[in-house]
């Protein structure tokens, strides 16, 4: 399959391929020829799988015959949950727009940063926002813009949107849509508030499902190397040195632990930097600039940095504290072999954490040899209880989980609903 079998412009597959879209993937050549059709679409990919592209490119092929009027009227919603991943839509969207006559005016806006520029740049209209719900609802009490004339509208890693807390703003936000519109919800995971959200706002969708691909590509190596949890920072030093990783994407559990490690790192000679949501807006888009251009050696982040940021030929990724769950892990080590490159992920492994690291490897369906590093090695080993997560039986199933989770999902849709 290549992208000129999509129904694509040949200027605008020029600039992709300029943009490196040389071939499309599982989820832009199944979705592609359904935007272009004008259904309603239902997308479930993983992590780095080209999802992005999957909804820009017909989106932008339609402004290539659309009627641009004077003032913009905004024709296009991108609902996103953070002000990464909006920013990376916005230069997705920059860079191929360029290949058409008359380009879409693109605003991008997120919270965290001061609304007035954004007020401004809305002067005028727009054609395609990008926007964080909270900081959009700002915006249409401000009077900055106004919802009446979406005809497109796109929710992008709808589950997260979810998980951070949204489902109320983007109640508020579809109440101001108009009701005849298209509506293209993208999503890594498909749990309970998902399903019910694109069961009451999505009109016959196609589906697309490709999340069920292998999770670890053969392009992504992993290891999981034991060890104590003191010796961590240390071995991590040690790996960065010896085996000469040029950059590294270290996630951390908590905003605390990115500016220990980092620190810690410093006092090494590493150039390592903490990137979590305390930092403001400004200095985490300058951090993760200065990360690409190679002035940095290695983050450190929380997970906020585990979906919607794309670091292009990033070689490693480490988990410094394991995952929370398996599709977190995909998430994380998503950052790297992307587009096909090669990529490393590291796992350390503590005796306490075994049990946890085994949930994560049963769920990727793949087994990851433990090793061990000559002067890092342990002295805790993990018992029958800590390996096995300790007696069955003591916590809920998944069953029971999921039912909780449904019967959640359906008070909050008939809460909405409510007149």
């Amino acid at each position: 399959m290549t992208f000129d079998a999509l129904g694509l412009a040949p200027r605008l597959l020029d600039r992709a391929l300029d943009e490196g879209f040389a071939t499309p993937t599982p989820v832009q050549a199944a979705a592609i020829p359904l935007v272009l059709q004008g259904r309603d679409l239902r997308a479930s990919a993983r992590t780095g799988s080209g999802k992005t592209a999957a909804y820009v490119l017909p989106l932008l092929q339609r402004f290539a015959t659309a009627e641009i009027t004077t003032p913009r009227r905004v024709t296009t919603l991108i609902l996103v949950p953070t002000r990464e991943l909006a920013a990376q839509v916005a230069a997705t969207l920059r860079g191929l727009a360029p290949a058409l006559a008359r380009p879409p005016k693109i605003e991008c806006v997120f919270g965290g940063v001061s609304i007035n520029p954004q007020m401004m740049a809305l002067r005028g209209g727009a054609d395609v926002v990008i926007a964080t719900p909270g900081r959009l609802l700002d915006l249409v009490h401000h009077n900055a813009v106004s919802l009446s004339r979406v005809a497109t509208l796109v929710l992008d890693e709808a589950d997260r949107m979810l998980d951070k807390g949204f489902a109320d703003e983007l109640g508020l936000i579809l109440q101001l849509l108009p009701a005849k519109r298209q509506n293209l919800l993208f999503s890594a995971t498909f749990p309970p508030a998902v399903r019910a959200l694109a069961e009451s706002h999505l009109r016959d969708p196609a589906v697309v499902d490709v999340a069920d691909e292998p999770l670890v590509v053969p392009a992504i190596r992993q290891r999981a190397i034991e060890v104590d949890e003191p010796k961590r920072t240390a071995l991590l030093a040690h790996l960065i040195r010896e085996e000469g990783w040029s950059r590294a994407l270290v996630f951390v559990a908590s905003q605390y632990a990115a500016e220990h490690v980092a620190e810690k790192l410093r006092r090494r000679d590493i150039k390592a930097a903490a990137f979590h949501g305390d930092l403001s807006q400004g200095a985490r888009t300058q951090l993760l600039e200065d990360f690409k251009d190679g002035y940095g050696q290695v983050v450190v982040a929380t997970d906020l940095a585990s979906r919607g940021i794309h670091i292009a030929d990033l070689p490693v990724v480490v988990n410094y504290d394991l995952p929370r769950s398996a599709t977190d892990h995909v998430h994380r080590i998503g950052r790297t072999g992307r587009a096909g490159a090669d990529g490393l992920a590291v796992s350390f492994v503590m005796a306490d954490t075994e049990a946890h690291f085994r949930l994560i490897e049963k769920r990727q369906g793949a087994r990851v040899p433990r090793e061990r590093i000559a002067g890092f090695e342990p002295t805790a080993v993990a018992t029958e209880a800590q390996a096995t997560g300790g007696i069955k039986g003591k916590r809920k199933s998944k069953k029971d989980k999921l039912r909780e989770l449904a019967a959640e999902a359906e008070a909050a849709v008939a809460a909405r609903n409510k007149p």
